[in-house]
């Protein structure tokens, strides 16, 4: 809730600024948006495991909602270049060769700093847009799962990585005071290397498959 509420302080501040009269035709747009982040997390190989894994061993990463906030700048009417800032939380659960559910990571927290070009169509009030760019994807906090601590796991990372994004949506206009909805959809291609340690001793690293669908709602304001 305090993620959510801060966005919607900075947010107000912008509009509530009298230097930032609103345009629906500005250079700037600023966007405060609910984001469901809904990756894969398949195992897609073992590259070690001194601890005998099943062989039928395969995971899913856990879906999150939270607070998203964007910047966007026109280069002209059609071109624009736009940001993201967010944080999720995901665990890494089993969904065959443990009993299903069996946690593997624990409130894993990344930051998926993204930046995507898009060109908008002009259609009156609704202005649909596609985009393509570019990915970090920043774990800034990983534990192990429940179920690894008994079995001596005493650390666990995901590597950071950089990864493509897909997007498509539409933003439409409410009046002529720069006010709008958006709604918005990207597709990242994007992985990650996770590894169990027992002290200092690698135990177990396996590559997982993301791609998350990151699905997103919310209010705009152009200036």
């Amino acid at each position: 809730m305090k993620a959510i509420h801060a966005a919607a302080i900075a947010v107000a501040a912008l509009v509530a600024s009298p230097a930032l009269a609103g345009n629906p035709d500005g250079k700037v747009q600023v966007k405060l948006l609910a984001t469901a982040v809904l990756p894969d997390g398949k195992i897609t190989s073992v590259d070690k495991d001194i601890v005998g894994l099943p062989v039928t061993l395969q995971t899913k990463a856990s879906d999150n909602v939270v607070p998203t906030l964007a910047a966007e700048y026109f280069v002209s009417p059609a071109v624009s270049i736009e940001t993201i800032c967010c944080v999720t939380q995901h665990d890494v659960t089993t969904t065959s060769g443990l009993p299903t559910g069996t946690e593997l990571v624990s409130n894993a927290t990344l930051i998926p700093a993204t930046i995507t070009a898009k060109f908008h169509l002009p259609a009156g009030p609704v202005k649909p847009y596609l985009g393509a760019g570019v990915s970090y994807f920043w774990w800034i906090d990983v534990n192990p799962g429940a179920a690894t601590i008994p079995l001596g796991a005493t650390r666990t990372t995901l590597s950071n990585e950089v990864g493509g994004v897909l997007q498509a949506g539409a933003d439409v206009a409410l009046g002529d005071k720069g006010f709008g909805l958006s709604l918005d959809a990207k597709r990242y291609f994007v992985g990650t290397t996770a590894r169990w340690f027992a002290g200092d001793t690698l135990a177990i690293q396996t590559h997982h498959k993301l791609d998350p669908w990151v699905l997103s709602a919310g209010l705009t304001y152009r200036f």
